[in-house]
């Protein structure tokens, strides 16, 4: 006798539960939830940049909503920066600086800071940068004192701003010292002359390169009279810690801790206080002159 296969009868609510089924496993297998719409890859990418964040977040400190500046003290931990004739170094004067820039702008109000580093640690220059842009700033001021070398009477601060082409000997100098610190501390060193060109192209569809350039010349218009500048005082370099391609960054060399009388100004407290005045009133007039940023600006 033949076997005959039983008939199989499928109702419509039977076919729109195998629909349901196969739409469900198709969903599984493309790596989607079916609750979020969202495709994986775009999922994957935005948890890498929450993880960024996290890594780089800093306490935020300030009025809510306010425009955000980063105070940046450079060297720190095993890097002690230049180091003065008495042993003065360079991370401690900057960080006291920064602290007394940060106290200032807070008591004004109006504004948000952040600080890359409080303590004595040692942070490389790229996670510097990264700070600045995963904390959205809308401003970066990396605090530094430079160091005369041979030249015992080296005095005055200076401000500098981010180009592949230095302005100068002495600003091509600094620059390669400034960007040894992460190779000095076990640190590959990963902004080169070619890096730095692309970030500059990028760089030249924004404004933050207009926008450095401004600020500093508005610290220079605010120090008239109270600070003393080298000449000229206004330099540019390819310098690492001033590579975020979408924050306006600067770097103030405040003055020469091999200098006996201007590592005395920077570490009296009227020193300090007369750099911080300086700097947050070149900060508010950069803020009230800056146009919103727009998507573009943000990228």
């Amino acid at each position: 006798m033949r076997f005959q296969r039983p008939a199989v009868f499928l109702n419509k609510g039977m076919l729109a539960g195998a629909g349901v089924l196969l739409a469900l496993l198709l969903l599984l297998l493309a790596g989607v939830a079916p609750q979020n719409s969202t495709p994986a890859y775009v999922q994957r990418v935005s948890l890498a940049a929450r993880a960024a964040g996290e890594r780089y977040a800093r306490p935020v400190s300030g009025t809510a909503g306010a425009p955000l500046i980063v105070i940046d003290a450079g060297h720190g931990g095993a890097d002690p920066g230049a180091v003065g004739g008495d042993g003065i170094m360079e991370k401690t004067v900057v960080l006291e600086l920064a602290n007394t820039l940060r106290r200032t702008l807070l008591e004004q109000g109006g504004v948000r800071v952040v600080m890359t580093r409080d303590d004595d640690r040692f942070i490389p220059l790229a996670e510097r940068t990264a700070i600045a842009r995963a904390m959205d700033a809308d401003l970066f001021i990396s605090i530094h004192a430079d160091s005369g070398g041979d030249e015992q009477n080296a005095a005055g601060a200076s401000i500098y701003t981010l180009s592949a082409q230095a302005s100068g000997r002495q600003a091509e100098r600094f620059a390669q010292r400034e960007n040894s610190a992460d190779v000095v501390n076990g640190i590959a060193l990963a902004t080169g002359n070619n890096t730095v060109d692309t970030i500059l192209f990028e760089m030249s569809q924004r404004r933050a390169l207009t926008e450095a350039a401004e600020f500093a010349r508005l610290i220079i218009r605010e120090s008239e009279g109270q600070l003393r500048f080298r000449d000229p005082p206004r330099r540019s370099a390819a310098l690492a810690v001033l590579t975020a391609p979408d924050v306006p960054s600067i770097l103030f060399e405040v003055g020469f801790v091999t200098n006996p009388q201007e590592a005395a100004r920077m570490t009296s407290r009227e020193g300090r206080e007369q750099f911080a005045r300086v700097t947050a009133a070149a900060v508010r007039s950069f803020l009230a002159n800056r146009a919103p940023r727009s998507p573009a600006d943000l990228g």
